[in-house]
């Protein structure tokens, strides 16, 4: 097949069933489900790339997926090509836009940042509407404290102590984070404690180790400079708990302007 353009996929998920983005033998995944619509689609065989794969268990608002195309399929009209992407995908996958972009565009190597929200629900109380998607920690956390601790990672540095150990041997673990916030938000009535960060791109479970040392904080076990030194050790156990997976959520990605136009 010719490669005469991208098909980009912005697409939303609920990660609770799914062993994450990528495509494992004999496991549901976000990556087969979607492969399996393209293919009856289009036809053919597919290779997705994605912006970021995501763990199981693991959240997407606006996660993104490229497909190489052909000239015939850049034809096709974006609605027929979103119905039947959208009558072939299951309850907990949403595919919410198409766009069009040049030859040898990547949603992973074209992407300038990546964003995530971690929630917690900290609180006595079980969450209602917010159970499948937060981090139930019953207890108080000071989100103020938290902010403060955050800020010695905004920047570029090696992230290696926030890193799953075994996925950062003889690799680079140097990472620029841009944008690192703690709130307190209320969404449907329920407050929560969200962590949003943005970077160029992360380790293997970064967000999630960053968001369990950042609760060690908000809970008084650790000081507020304590980050500084868990970065500087360059150590994963140095580090607080990874936070479990059900908190995560993919919510967007900056690509260049006018990399990516609406498939009408």
């Amino acid at each position: 097949m010719s490669e005469d353009g991208t098909l980009v996929i912005r697409l939303g998920y609920r990660g609770a069933d799914f062993a994450g983005f990528a495509e494992q033998p004999s496991v549901r995944t976000v990556a087969g489900e979607l492969r399996r619509a393209l293919e009856t689609t289009l036809r053919r065989p597919c290779e997705l790339t994605c912006a970021g794969r995501t763990d199981a268990g693991v959240h997407a608002i606006a996660q993104y997926v490229s497909l190489p195309v052909s000239e015939a399929e850049l034809a096709l009209p974006g609605s027929r090509l979103m119905r039947s992407l959208c009558a072939l995908t299951p309850d907990d996958l949403s595919v919410q836009a198409l766009y069009r972009a040049p030859a040898g565009f990547s949603a992973r190597f074209d992407a300038l940042s990546r964003s995530y929200r971690y929630r917690i629900a900290a609180s006595q109380a079980r969450p209602v509407l917010a159970w499948d998607h937060s981090w139930w920690y019953r207890g108080e956390l000071d989100a103020s404290a938290m902010a403060r601790a955050a800020r010695p990672l905004l920047g570029e540095h090696d992230f290696k102590s926030f890193c799953k150990a075994t996925s950062a041997e003889g690799k680079p673990t140097c990472r620029y984070v841009g944008a690192l916030d703690v709130t307190r938000i209320a969404e449907a009535g329920e407050e929560l404690v969200v962590i949003d960060i943005t970077g160029n791109a992360f380790l293997h479970n970064m967000v999630r180790t960053i968001a369990g040392s950042l609760v060690e904080v908000g809970r008084g076990h650790r000081p507020e400079g304590w980050l500084a030194d868990v970065l500087e050790a360059r150590d994963r156990a140095a580090a607080g708990p990874c936070a479990p997976a059900k908190g995560l959520t993919f919510v967007g990605v900056e690509y260049p302007d006018g990399a990516l136009e609406p498939w009408a």
